[in-house]
């Protein structure tokens, strides 16, 4: 666990506690992605567009009030990790497009397993407690994004949403390894230019780019920038700062439960009853994976 100079003086449990609640509030703003994406698909709004827009104008945003006194040898790493999500993002829309939304976002919420499965290449070796916290996770993302069917055999579809989780992790890992020391505002600034280029290329290779024509369209898109972007995104550097990128991915394991539960608010979505008992075994994973530190 990273602990700051800050965080020194406090009683140990305290960054601990700031971490669990920063990874709390970054799974439940997060959730809203799934929220804001079929909204955007209601205002004819690409996903790619969307995201175009989402991540440039967070940079636009951010950069100049978080970007300054950094050598090009800082935002080396800054500008690589921000790629990592950038292409974790594209193998999970590629998923979507093959197999079906609950087989990949149970393909990229395993994750978790990624990360450990990594962090033991390391040289990490991960003890019960996280590899305990990992299966009770697994099994209810099982039941709250539903278990792959028949319609989810394509194998290219597997491979990107199995290349998502893995590149998540990866994001994670590079995350607590180089951004610790980086105010989270100025990781979160560089991070969304690479991801605003990129996305933006990728809208313009597909002839879906264009400027928001309506107050419905652009407040999708504050929506993703605010919620699902400056509050999520500097919230989960803080939790992994904190607590390491093993515990915070498996709180984060949480974000597909709020997303059905929001959707079950926000947009009538029916609540099927193994949500709750998958979601019992989601949070019984996320407390197991707080008795060990990382």
């Amino acid at each position: 666990m990273t602990v700051t100079p800050a965080a020194a003086a406090s009683p140990p449990s305290s960054p601990v506690r700031a971490g669990v609640g920063l990874a709390l509030v970054a799974a439940l703003a997060f959730s809203t992605l799934g929220i804001w994406g079929k909204l955007a698909g209601q205002v004819g709004l690409d996903s790619f567009s969307v995201l175009a827009w989402r991540f440039g104008l967070v940079a636009l945003v951010l950069l100049p009030l978080s970007g300054r006194g950094l050598t090009w040898r800082q935002r080396g790493p800054l500008l690589g990790v921000g790629l990592l999500y950038a292409l974790a993002t594209t193998c999970y829309f590629g998923a979507l497009e093959r197999i079906t939304a609950g087989a990949t976002g149970l393909l990229l919420y395993l994750a978790p397993a990624f990360v450990i499965l990594f962090a033991w290449f390391l040289g990490r070796r991960p003890d019960a407690a996280k590899l305990g916290a990992v299966g009770l996770a697994a099994l209810g993302l099982g039941l709250v994004v539903g278990i792959p069917g028949a319609g989810d055999r394509d194998p290219l579809g597997l491979a990107l949403g199995a290349g998502a989780g893995a590149l998540y992790a990866a994001y994670l890992l590079a995350s607590e390894r180089w951004l610790t020391a980086v105010p989270p505002l100025a990781s979160t600034g560089h991070m969304a230019l690479v991801a605003g280029l990129y996305f933006t290329a990728l809208a313009a290779g597909k002839g879906t780019l264009h400027v928001p024509t309506t107050a419905a369209q652009w407040g999708v898109i504050a929506g993703m920038a605010v919620v699902a972007t400056l509050v999520a995104v500097p919230a989960l550097y803080g939790a992994v700062a904190r607590l390491g990128a093993a515990r915070a991915s498996l709180l984060g394991t949480l974000e597909p439960l709020f997303t059905v539960l929001l959707a079950f608010l926000i947009l009538a979505e029916p609540l099927r009853p193994a949500v709750l008992l998958g979601g019992a075994f989601i949070l019984a994973g996320a407390v197991l994976a707080q008795r060990q530190r990382g």
